[in-house]
């Protein structure tokens, strides 16, 4: 017999090592998702590749050094070598790959499956939905199930078939359910982290301080969702759903950016009058790893943890890493700043020098033609916009002069061309304008109530400043495509057809209610809603110490329970010994129980002497459990283990 501390000796078969390696690749797979697709083929094709190469025999040193240096060299090429967390766990997912080429032995694989349960718990730190806590849920169990085999070979025991297996693992995970849950509701949580992880290395898409022709072509075709919105007064109308983000004052010919010197939280600035309507809801904002946020226009004052500019940019004032919940309150203005300070102005008409002769010289014109008439200016280029352009997303590049090729040479493109265009035509006409970026549109969800909108709704327009009215807004991509703006993919999905919940847009709908409630149940779990959590049982909030003292009592109670059980499971270890104890428990019932001191057998003879029906077939189980149990026999115990479970008094 191999000595049970040398599991290095003990060999694998084919079957187990197979049955290994699928367990690590299902540990792979919710990782892997989260990484950029090309780098998942790769680390596929590596894994594959090493497993097959290796399937024999151990392959040489030179070779497993070219396995690495590739797995290495992916995660150069699609994640890149700046610090991240996905960076991280592409290394991760790396050194899994190309793991297969030494695990031969017992060590090894329990190695191999060691290291597989880091992958399931690093896409954690990528996305936390419910796709990918059933995945790696599933692989968990996977790999607990095999460890637990590859435990029973290291015992030379192979009493437990595939389903009692399974139901061990499964009351190992019911047993460390209620702590899990103790944890999640009652550890005092903090507003901000004690600590904080690293950002990724690549940036997600969504919004930015700045915006450049072709920067949005990715950000426009992924139906991924942005934010939800839940409105507890009427919601607008659909021409009025636009998201207000970052507004854009400057521009070096090519990119649009935020100006940084506008002042902030200063509602003298903003001199704002606003309609007599007004929408109060709640925006559940996807990640972004970006500061800014987006509200309807125009938010009237800015939530705790976020602070709004004077040009009613709204930005909050951590990294929005996770899903964060906003309330707000806005209303479409009547009156936007009719006092423009003079360094708004000149920050709104400035251009760079040097750039797109023929918009200027167009320029001229129109104030010539108009005079001082701004709004009819303003007519005449939003009716030629409407009238001689197109919208497309396939675009060529720009060259230096981006403005002249889109107005005169291409005419057609989408938000980023016609805004940038538009507004520097303005300025150069001597009107005050800037650009704004956000979301335009958003579709219902009849299941759940709210509004979805999502990162393919990116828009951005213009804003013009006109005397007696302020700033105002102006769209000229709706001008020409106004199916673009208000038209959203479910309402695109739901036109021509019955709306039911097994149709196209019924699954879309019923897809995304389940990721909201997941939201709103567990990743929207915060400080603000644990301090309310016994708020049903009449204690309006509880305080951190509270928190703490009750996360001690329940935390305290749990983990002697789990001593208790343990201490019991430590009693009864061996299955046939504890199958044999239910048999004395049977009897105990009846009155015939069985002294701690008295052997199997002295008992049974006495149960014979006193119920001799009784005892006869009790009489042959003895005989055998003391057989296999004290000769040394493995022979016939799980046989034995059935007949003593099925047999009754």
């Amino acid at each position: 017999m191999i000595p049970r501390g040398n599991t290095s000796s003990i060999l694998l078969t084919a079957n187990d090592r197979l049955w290994a390696l699928g367990a690590a690749a299902l540990a792979l797979i919710p990782l892997l998702l989260q990484l950029p697709n090309s780098f998942g083929l790769i680390i596929v094709a590596i894994m594959t590749g090493v497993s097959l190469l290796s399937w024999r025999t151990p392959p040489p040193r030179w070779l497993r050094v070219i396995f690495a240096l590739a797995a290495l060299v992916s995660v150069l090429m699609t994640v890149g070598a700046n610090p991240g967390r996905d960076t991280g766990c592409a290394l991760l997912a790396a050194m899994l790959a190309v793991k297969p080429s030494e695990t031969f032995s017992l060590r090894d694989v329990r190695s191999l499956l060691g290291f597989a349960l880091f992958a399931p718990f690093a896409a954690f730190l990528l996305d936390q939905g419910p796709a990918t806590t059933a995945l790696g849920l599933g692989a968990v169990l996977c790999v607990l199930l095999l460890l637990q085999r590859f435990s029973d070979i290291e015992s030379e025991t192979h009493t437990l078939s595939p389903v009692r297996r399974i139901r061990l693992i499964g009351r190992m995970l019911l047993i460390g359910l209620p702590l899990a849950l103790a944890a999640f509701w009652l550890f005092p949580r903090f507003p901000a982290p004690l600590w904080g992880i690293p950002q990724l290395s690549q940036a997600q898409m969504g919004l930015s301080g700045s915006m450049r022709p072709g920067d949005w072509l990715d950000l426009m075709v992924d139906e991924t969702p942005a934010f939800r919105v839940d409105f507890s007064t009427s919601p607008p109308r659909p021409e009025q759903m636009y998201w207000r983000g970052p507004t854009l004052w400057a521009f070096d010919g090519s990119e649009w950016t935020r100006a940084l010197w506008l002042p902030s939280d200063s509602p003298g600035s903003r001199d704002v009058i606003s309609q007599d309507v007004h929408w109060d809801y709640t925006i559940a904002y996807e990640p972004t790893d970006r500061h800014y946020l987006v509200a309807l226009d125009l938010p009237l004052e800015a939530p705790a943890d976020a602070y709004l500019a004077s040009d009613h940019t709204l930005t909050s004032r951590h990294p929005l890493n996770n899903l964060t919940r906003w309330q707000l309150r806005s209303a479409p203005p009547a009156q936007y700043q009719l006092q423009l300070p003079s360094f708004q102005r000149r920050a709104a008409l400035q251009l760079p020098p040097g750039y797109n002769p023929r918009t200027l010289q167009l320029a001229r014109q129109l104030r010539d033609q108009y005079g001082d008439n701004d709004t009819a200016l303003i007519q005449h280029v939003m009716e030629w916009i409407r009238t001689d352009f197109a919208y497309t997303l396939d675009t060529p590049l720009p060259g230096r002069n981006a403005v002249d090729e889109f107005l005169f040479d291409q005419q057609q493109g989408y938000c980023e061309h016609f805004s940038s265009s538009f507004v520097f035509l303005m300025r150069a006409a001597g009107i005050p304008a800037r650009v704004v970026t956000g979301f335009a549109g958003g579709s219902r969800n009849p299941l759940g109530g709210y509004w979805i909108v999502r990162r393919m709704d990116a828009h951005a327009w213009a804003e013009a400043w006109l005397p007696q009215r302020g700033w105002v807004r102006f769209d000229p991509t709706a001008a020409v495509a106004p199916e673009r703006i208000y038209d959203t993919v479910n309402d695109r999905l739901r036109s021509g057809a019955e709306y039911t919940i097994w149709s196209l847009s019924g699954l879309s709908d019923l897809r995304d209610w389940m990721r909201r409630g997941w939201n709103d149940f567990v990743l929207g779990f915060d400080a603000n809603r644990q301090t309310s959590l016994l708020k049903p049982f009449g204690i309006p909030q509880l305080h951190a110490t509270q928190l703490g003292i009750l996360f001690a009592l329940c935390m305290t109670v749990i983990l002697v329970w789990m001593i208790w059980l343990l201490r019991r499971r430590e009693r009864e270890r061996d299955p046939l010994l504890r199958a044999w104890r239910k048999v004395g428990k049977r009897y105990t019932k009846l009155g015939l129980d069985r002294d701690p001191s008295e052997p199997a057998l002295v008992w049974v003879a006495r149960i014979a002497h006193e119920h001799p029906q009784s005892a006869m077939a009790l009489s042959s189980l003895s005989l055998r459990f003391v057989e296999l149990r004290y000769a040394g026999s493995h022979e016939g115990v799980a046989e034995l283990i059935k007949d003593l479970r099925r047999h009754r008094p």
